[in-house]
């Protein structure tokens, strides 16, 4: 089996936070934690022009991310307990619950929030791929319930090699610092200079 990583289309999708809503509902997530998250990005001006009128020079999308299941987490060496790891397989980075100590320190070392605190029960989770779902030979959930089907999964090489190399956008953290198992189709505006 081969590193897994997700494609995002981000020029399909269309902000309606499906992905988020079916992954939290799968997870039984509280209020304030979402293993997936959709963000907005909103830029430029509104100019007023002689005659009175305006012209708008307004750029927006939105972009969906999850846990990236990077080649080099921050959040597994952060982790003073050893609970978090990197599948040796399918490279799908999990949360032991057991071991878990509430440290919170996977929730300050990752630069894409992955891992979410739960203060019910002190300890922190995040996505994990919905392996449950894949040994079933189902889709993770945010794949299946993306109306839009900005989102895919597979091996990344795979993914990679049919929509590119791109693996960070305008508004995202380097992708030299963790290495993210993702690939994204920018939005127009959301491409970084040169890519």
């Amino acid at each position: 089996m081969a590193q897994l990583g997700f494609y995002i289309n981000q020029s399909l999708c269309i902000g309606c936070k499906a992905c988020t809503v079916s992954c939290k509902d799968k997870n039984n997530l509280d209020v304030g934690i979402n293993f997936r998250r959709v963000y907005t990005y909103e830029d430029g001006t509104y100019v007023q022009q002689p005659s009175g009128g305006i012209v708008h020079n307004l750029k927006a999308f939105y972009f969906s991310i999850a846990c990236n299941h990077c080649t080099q987490p921050k959040c597994t060496s952060s982790c003073p307990v050893g609970a978090i790891s990197k599948n040796k397989e399918n490279g799908v980075v999990t949360i032991d619950q057991e071991v878990c100590q509430g440290a919170q320190l996977c929730v300050k070392a990752c630069p894409y929030g992955a891992p979410q605190y739960n203060k019910k029960v002190f300890k922190s989770d995040k996505c994990d791929f919905c392996i449950d779902l894949q040994a079933k030979g189902e889709k993770p959930v945010c794949v299946s319930t993306c109306p839009m089907r900005a989102i895919e999964f597979g091996p990344i090489k795979e993914l990679r090699k049919k929509y590119g190399n791109v693996s960070q956008i305008k508004g995202m953290p380097s992708d030299s610092i963790t290495h993210p198992n993702i690939v994204i189709t920018p939005h127009k505006d959301a491409k970084l200079s040169g890519s």
